[in-house]
């Protein structure tokens, strides 16, 4: 049966491209996953897959399983916790983070998809018919931007393969479609989008469980304070003209996009072949040459200044759709 395993399945939407929904969608899922739950994420932007670049796993290939295709592992569960640590979240077992997308799935990364419409459906049916993700908390769908042949042949299908009904879901083997996370920043251009995807939602009947205002202002890498380059509060505004839920505001965080990027904490790129004039790179002229972070992406990104909003999110999100928190 296809999705078999999965509880929730939640679609990030953004009615415009350059708004970060793939950042949105990877920094719930580490979220959820210290808060406890098993995370899966399906990337069907299927002529932009970004997911492999953020998870820094460009290089690997999907495995062909019996029960079918298997996701590609970003780190496992971990019942593991911190004694000494005084943090909350460090006393909670880790849930595990697995991916699929197309990317996994090109010879070359610089590889260009041109497909049609009928192409790209039958692609989105065999992800979600295809795929064995075994006992998955939530499902994360990172979506194109927009309300294309994508995310009509995405509703008809989870429509078909789940239930909006909790009380259905609990009572029966289908995964529940929770809902949508909608993506804007603040500008109203980019706002003006998302009234499109809430109406997409509307007249799919897909539940809308909140917006996110991302790049709402720049967060400094050293103190955490946050100053408006730009507007701020269009999110916010849109969200209570439509009387839907407003999740909260993300600024842009630089230490989220250096790890993202493979950058080091001083900016300069990790595999850079760069020499100074002596012939030693410049790292070396100066000072010793710094020690490789080994942790996985998840442990590491808990030192990011946005993982605090994202934990939220991800606390709201279980309190609303489980009912009950953790």
């Amino acid at each position: 049966m296809p999705l078999t395993g999965v509880k929730n399945i939640v679609l990030v939407l953004s009615g415009k491209g350059g708004v970060g929904k793939s950042s949105v969608t990877l920094q719930l899922a580490l979220a959820l996953t210290l808060q406890g739950k098993s995370v899966g994420i399906l990337d069907i932007d299927l002529t932009g897959p970004s997911i492999p670049r953020l998870v820094g796993l460009e290089d690997a290939k999907i495995t062909q399983a019996p029960g079918g295709w298997l996701p590609v592992p970003v780190h496992a569960a971990s019942a593991t916790t911190d004694p000494a640590s005084e943090e909350e979240s460090s006393h909670k077992p880790r849930g595990s983070l697995r991916c699929m997308s197309l990317g996994f799935l090109l010879r070359d990364r610089g590889d260009a998809v041109i497909w049609r419409g009928p192409k790209k459906t039958a692609m989105i049916r065999q992800f979600l018919a295809d795929v064995s993700w075994g006992e998955t908390d939530y499902l994360l769908v990172d979506t194109p931007p927009g309300t294309s042949d994508e995310h009509i042949a995405l509703a008809e299908q989870l429509l078909t393969l789940s239930t909006t009904d909790a009380e259905a879901a609990a009572s029966s083997d289908l995964p529940r479609l929770a809902g949508a996370v909608l993506v804007t920043t603040p500008q109203a251009i980019a706002t003006s989008d998302v009234r499109k995807e809430v109406n997409f939602c509307v007249k799919t009947r897909i539940p809308t469980l909140g917006v996110i205002e991302n790049m709402s202002g720049y967060a400094c890498p050293c103190c955490g304070e946050v100053s408006n380059l730009f507007s701020s509060g269009g999110g916010r505004v849109m969200a209570q003209e439509l009387g839907i839920k407003f999740l909260g505001v993300v600024p842009v965080d630089v230490k989220f996009g250096e790890l993202v990027e493979g950058k080091s904490v001083d900016g300069s790129d990790s595999d850079s072949d760069n020499e100074g004039e002596d012939g030693k790179e410049p790292q070396q002229q100066n000072q010793a040459p710094l020690e490789p972070d080994e942790r996985p992406l998840v442990e590491r990104y808990k030192d990011c200044w946005s993982y605090g909003r994202f934990e939220e999110f991800a606390q709201t999100l279980i309190v609303d759709i489980e009912g009950g928190g953790n």
